[in-house]
């Protein structure tokens, strides 16, 4: 092995790399508007008019006679051989292009490459051991190692070609990494090292939004196109936590029965156009744990979501977002909620309201007292205790609750409402949150 001379030139290779990408070429559009809208593709060859040998007034002119125009005009394309620019031998001209460079590589995508070791020199290279990695900041990926079966020769104006294949799934700067080890013509071990740049983007974008309605938690995911081509939603699926179960809602643009079913046999993809092109999904997530029965830390993580996708020219790529959190469930040891309410409230006519004392812990709490927070104005519309200010209750064993009753009288006519009704925890000294108010409607007799 050899390396570079101190203060001197590079060594001089036998060897070198050549790379390029393996890809299915862009399609450019405005091109093929343009040409597939030219009415001469109708009657004749592409290059028909190309000939500098071809009187024209003969093709159009019907004084020639139609023999003249037939033995002018060749509909046959038998002469297609005779083309003078490569792109000429295709039926539409420069509508497939293939990227400068390795392109425009996104996350997701599999990298694919050709790469072709070429001896330019005048003699034989032997036992040549190559490599071919991928580096980016975090790792290093092996994709191609000869050191078991080196390339026992390489002859003079000769090749060896291969090719390798990567799943991208890092974002920034990566590097192919291809390396040479062999015997050069003077029997010298040579080392020939060669790097090869280009940056992964992100091809596109999920910002998601949960809102909270009760019992149930309502997610929506926006897809934004970040690249230069459409994509084409093969599929995009959440796949929630283990205490989730998730539907997705949509509209059915079809509204006939039949069309309904068609439209599920044959489902066309969804559409996210180039350039910022966004497409929004609405998934319905309930919970899957039982209300006090398990206490489950990691609630708030809802799950993620598995997207496919093709562009224009069916290139495959996937991506897997990381986990989608929502609110945090806050976990109360108990829960205080009202049952039920008399329909019909009399201005000072004592009433009943029903309560349920749920303990939503492991352990036993309590015993407890029930009562009404002071520094409620008597001015205010607030329905009052009727008796007994303080209910002192029993302990309520684990996950398990108590029925109370609450004597109330209304002294006010109209919307008054329910308030400041609170538990202490008598053991722990405890004091939790007070009951949400609940109004209600006071008539006379």
């Amino acid at each position: 092995m050899s390396g570079q001379p101190q203060g001197g030139s590079p060594p001089q290779h036998s060897l070198a790399f050549r790379v390029m990408r393996l890809c299915r070429p862009s399609f450019q559009a405005e091109d093929a508007v343009f040409r597939l809208l030219d009415p001469l593709d109708l009657l004749a060859p592409e290059d028909l008019l190309d000939d500098p040998t071809l009187p024209l007034d003969l093709l159009f002119d019907d004084a020639a006679g139609p023999d003249a125009r037939v033995a002018n005009s060749d509909f046959t394309f038998r002469d297609r051989f005779q083309i003078r620019s490569p792109v000429d031998a295709m039926s539409l001209s420069g509508l497939l292009v293939l990227p400068q460079s390795f392109g425009n590589i996104y996350l997701g995508e599999t990298f694919s490459s050709y790469i072709s070791v070429n001896n330019s020199s005048k003699f034989e290279a032997r036992d040549v051991i190559i490599k071919a990695e991928i580096q980016t900041e975090r790792q290093r990926i092996l994709l191609l190692d000869t050191s078991k079966s080196p390339v026992e020769s390489i002859r003079s104006g000769g090749r060896y070609d291969f090719i390798v294949e990567h799943d991208v799934k890092e974002l920034g700067p990566h590097t192919l990494v291809c390396t040479a080890l062999y015997n050069d013509g003077d029997s010298e071990r040579k080392y020939l090292p060669q790097f090869f740049k280009f940056v992964v983007s992100n091809p596109l974008s999920v910002k998601t939004k949960v809102r909270t309605v009760k019992d149930n938690t309502l997610l929506e995911a926006c897809i934004e196109n970040h690249t230069k081509s459409n994509l084409y939603m093969d599929q995009v699926e959440f796949e929630p936590a283990q205490q989730w179960i998730a539907t997705r809602l949509e509209v059915d643009e079809h509204t006939s029965e039949t069309n309904s079913k068609t439209r599920g046999l044959f489902k066309p993809p969804i559409l996210v156009t180039a350039g910022g092109g966004i497409y929004n999904y609405l998934y319905l997530l309930k919970s899957t744990v039982e209300s006090g029965r398990v206490r489950v830390d990691s609630s708030s993580i809802l799950g993620k979501f598995q997207i496919t996708w093709r562009t224009n020219l069916g290139e495959p790529g996937r991506l897997q977002t990381q986990q989608i959190y929502g609110t945090p469930i806050v976990h109360k040891d108990i829960d205080l909620h009202i049952l039920d309410v008399p329909p019909i409230i009399v201005l000072e006519r004592p009433f009943l309201v029903h309560l349920s004392l749920k303990n939503q812990t492991e352990r036993t709490l309590g015993p407890f007292e029930i009562f009404t927070s002071p520094g409620i104005s008597s001015e205010e519309k607030v329905a009052m205790v009727n008796g007994i200010q303080k209910l002192v209750l029993p302990p309520v064993e684990a996950f398990d609750s108590n029925i109370i009753e609450l004597n109330m009288i209304a002294p006010r006519l109209g919307v008054q409402k329910i308030s400041g009704v609170t538990v202490f925890d008598v053991r722990e000294k405890k004091v939790y949150d007070p009951l949400p108010d609940v109004e209600i409607f006071v008539d006379r007799a």
